[in-house]
């Protein structure tokens, strides 16, 4: 519901479909970066996000202990938009 509901219409669907499709089989560990991340502004996360989908060297690419889960939402969002 918290990644479906963001505020940000963006967000809504990157996470929404990401919590859909993936967070069933992520491992306690990531789970906890995700629940983590939920915090944070979505204004950021968007920014975090495409920019590693776009391959940004941008050294804003978000906090360092959320690296891996934004990896995994990002590598998601860009598989979804090649299809």
């Amino acid at each position: 519901m918290r990644s479906w509901r963001r505020g940000m219409k963006e967000m809504d669907l990157i996470l929404g479909r990401f919590a859909d499709e993936c967070l069933a089989r992520l491992p306690e560990s990531r789970l906890a970066s995700y629940e983590r991340m939920l915090s944070e502004n979505d204004q950021d996360l968007y920014l975090w996000v495409t920019r590693r989908v776009t391959g940004s060297t941008d050294p804003d690419r978000g906090p360092q202990e959320l690296a891996e889960i934004l990896d995994q939402i990002a590598a998601h969002a860009a598989q979804r938009r090649q299809a």
